[in-house]
């Protein structure tokens, strides 16, 4: 009940359903998103994932076949981009950082590929119009075994201290930049970080469209509840299939179609 509980995870259930603001769900999605919230088991799941794996809720939500954890994060990074460009200057998704030439961080896990982003990068967040910022997003799995914390809020700690030891030192020393990780869970909640990242950005969308702050956050947090439900939902109920991984073609599709004698159409 912990995570039913936690802010923000019920705004899908308590929002009017209405299709035009893209607050709905089919009756199917509607059930599945009651047992995600009392941790049920749902109806009609395969017994095992095309892996060989037992198909739990657990499993699903982790399962990288098909890249459906990677299409929830996407979903949520991609969101959170957009509303910035309202706000914001110089906007950009997956932002290259620069290449390492001799630095040295003392964290072990730190992120010292040449090739290394982040996912968002933005001016004028926090501060000065040209003060920038970088973001990265995570969406983890409260149901995973590594995440059976003693409470949420350490769980949400754990993932925070992760993304900073990975890139916060690289992006300040580098960068001449700020860092800033939004952790949030699959099942709608989100760390003290990014809760104080939301607000901020409730508060600057408010003052440019007039609006309320209060109005203003609670539109985000339903946005935020309804595509990490359907993300989930799709994690659950969407096939599991090679759809995005390499296909492993012959050397010559000539060669093969004039041996094998496939008529030509």
């Amino acid at each position: 009940m912990d995570l039913a509980q936690e802010k923000g995870a019920s705004n899908w259930l308590t929002t009017l359903p209405i299709d035009k603001n893209g607050f709905t769900l089919h009756k199917g999605a509607f059930r599945d998103a009651i047992t995600l919230r009392y941790s049920w088991l749902p109806s009609n799941l395969s017994s095992t994932c095309t892996y060989g794996k037992p198909f739990t809720v657990e499993h699903a939500l982790s399962c990288s076949l098909s890249g459906f954890p990677s299409i929830r994060h996407n979903e949520i990074r991609d969101l959170t981009a957009n509303l910035m460009t309202e706000v914001c200057h110089n906007v950009s998704i997956e932002p290259h950082l620069q290449p390492i030439t001799g630095e040295t961080f003392p964290a072990m896990t730190a992120n010292t590929k040449d090739d290394a982003r982040s996912d968002i990068a933005a001016d004028g967040f926090w501060s000065g119009r040209l003060e920038r910022t970088f973001f990265d997003v995570r969406v983890f799995n409260p149901y995973a075994p590594s995440n059976h914390t003693p409470t949420l809020s350490s769980c949400y700690r754990k993932h925070e201290n992760i993304k900073k030891r990975e890139y916060d030192l690289r992006i300040r020393e580098i960068e001449r930049a700020s860092f800033t990780p939004i952790v949030l869970s699959s099942t709608g909640g989100m760390g003290s970080i990014a809760t104080t990242t939301y607000k901020r950005l409730a508060s600057l969308l408010a003052d440019k469209w007039g609006t309320s702050y209060s109005q203003t956050m609670g539109w985000l947090r339903c946005r935020l509840s309804f595509s990490l439900l359907r993300s989930s939902i799709q994690c659950i109920r969407g096939a599991r299939s090679n759809q995005g991984h390499a296909i492993h073609l012959p050397p010559s599709i000539e060669l093969t179609i004039s041996e094998s004698m496939i008529p030509l159409v």
